[in-house]
This record gives C-alpha cells, sequence and structure tokens, in this order.
C-alpha cells in the first residue's frame, strides 16, 4: 500500500503562498492539495486558475486539484493547461460520470472521483474501473477545520471491497479532519492518500507534523 500526504493549501496564508509552496517542496509530502470551490455546489468560494497557475510555478509537487464545482467538464482543459495532475471531481456533479473521468485522462492526468458522506459509496461500483483515485469525503465539502466522521472508516472498507472487485490499481484518498492522532488509523484501514489542512498549516512545524503523518 502506498502512503502519500496531500496538505491543503485552503489552510495556509494565503497572503504568502509562495512561502506555503516552499514549505511543501522541503517536505516529505509527496502532492499539494488545492480545492478549487464556485460558491453553488458548495457554500464558500475559494481558488481559480490565476491562483493555480501562481502556484504551479513554484511548486514542484504534483497538484492534487479537487473541484467542487458544478458542471466540471466544461473546465477540465482549463484546469489542466493551469497546472493540475490529479482532477478529482463530484459525483454529484456529473451528468456523464465515465465520459467526465474519461475527458480528464484524455488530458494526460489522473482522474479521480469523489462524493460527500451521504453519498452511498455504492454507487461508485460501476465508475471505479474509470478513475485513477476515489475520493472520500470525510467531512461534507466546502469548508476545512471540520471535524472527521468516523463512519468514513465503514465506508473505507466498503469502498476497499469494490476497488479490489473493479480495479485494484486505484487510489483511495481521505479528505477532512485528518490529523496526527487519527492518521495513522486511517492508513492502517487502507486508505493511501491523506488531505491534511489545519493539522499541517496551522501546527507549530508544518514540516515535522507531515513527517509525522506520514510516519
Amino acid at each position: 500500500m502506498s502512503k502519500f500526504i496531500s496538505p491543503s493549501l485552503l489552510a495556509a496564508d494565503f497572503g504568502n503562498l509562495q512561502s506555503a509552496c516552499e514549505m511543501i517542496n522541503a517536505s516529505e509530502a509527496q502532492w499539494l492539495h488545492i480545492d478549487v470551490m464556485d460558491g453553488v455546489f458548495v457554500p464558500n468560494i475559494s481558488f481559480g486558475f490565476p491562483v493555480l497557475e501562481a502556484v504551479k510555478k513554484h511548486c514542484r509537487k504534483p497538484l492534487d486539484v479537487h473541484l467542487m464545482i458544478v458542471e466540471p467538464e466544461k473546465y477540465i482543459e482549463r484546469f489542466v493547461k493551469a497546472g493540475a495532475d490529479i482532477l478529482t471531481v463530484h459525483l454529484e456533479t456529473l451528468k456523464n460520470p465515465i465520459s467526465t473521468l474519461r475527458q480528464i485522462k484524455d488530458m494526460g492526468v489522473k482522474a479521480g472521483l469523489t462524493i460527500n458522506p451521504d453519498i452511498p459509496v455504492q454507487s461508485l461500483r460501476s465508475l471505479v474501473s474509470e478513475a485513477d483515485m476515489v475520493l472520500l469525503m470525510s467531512v461534507f465539502a466546502g469548508y476545512g477545520g471540520q471535524k472527521f466522521i468516523e463512519e468514513t472508516y465503514t465506508r473505507i472498507e466498503e469502498l476497499k471491497a469494490i476497488i479490489a472487485d473493479e480495479n485494484p490499481d486505484c487510489l483511495i484518498e481521505i479528505d477532512g479532519g485528518v490529523n496526527i492522532e487519527n492518521a495513522p488509523l486511517i492508513f492502517a484501514a487502507g486508505v493511501d492518500v491523506l488531505v491534511a489542512g489545519n493539522s499541517v498549516f496551522h501546527s507549530p512545524d508544518p514540516i515535522e507534523t507531515i513527517h509525522k503523518l506520514l510516519n
């Protein structure tokens, strides 16, 4: 099983994103997670193309871009050109999930599929074969700093069984409420990628916190 940490830029100091990128470069984090929110699918607005392009100039790690937007298929090409290396879309927003996942992969980047905690994991069964990664939200998408939903462990087990049947190479990512205390348990449950925001960027020593999350 692989172990990745993808710190969420949503928790960084927006006044000094270059410094945040330099910290990520110096750390053991393998990816940088970027949450894109449109104020429609989720009740919050975050980054757009100019910020993503600026971050790409300074961050040497792959950009793990999570689209929390309606009609994401309209913007896939622009997000890839702006610097996304992994592009994850919400099942709830898709009219044709398989077509959208193939559209992402045709752009030469990895395709992720995500669901909120109230969407049944079984809804992914026919789609996992087309995804490079499934992101299970362990909080409801829209805001950082929420508490990890404990039911997520059951959902991880359910997803692992589907992936074993449909696409063993598919990674599992968890986003929401990840911290030093629960990271070992989440990895032990079979998750490959942990997204961590406040626990990294609000810690006294983010580089050391990333090391602890991984180890």
